[in-house]
């Protein structure tokens, strides 16, 4: 993780969306947590890169989520550079699927 980022305050962020049991309990934490516009703008996100490491094109994309190019592009470059944190998620929800 970006070491600018870790912190005690993200530290227990991160343990309470651990601590989450249910779907329902997402959704009621996060619509407390966050604002409409930035749980729609987290879900875009996470679409747009679970399209692109399915390598949909970016006008796919677009069509499908609304996402902006700049959105998508910025998205791309963390699969290519970042973390593997998407990779980590998408590969754990398709054991489950």
């Amino acid at each position: 993780m970006n070491s600018k980022l870790k912190n005690e305050d993200v530290d227990f962020l991160f343990q309470a969306v651990l601590s989450l049991n249910s779907m329902e309990e997402c959704y009621n934490f996060f619509e407390d947590l966050c604002t409409a516009q930035e749980l729609k703008a987290m879900s875009q996100r996470i679409v747009v890169a679970k399209m692109l490491s399915e390598h949909k094109v970016y006008n796919d994309i677009v069509a499908k989520t609304g996402a902006s190019t700049a959105t998508i592009s910025r998205v791309n470059r963390s699969l290519m550079y970042g973390n593997d944190g998407y990779s980590v998620v998408f590969d754990r929800l398709d054991e489950k699927g």
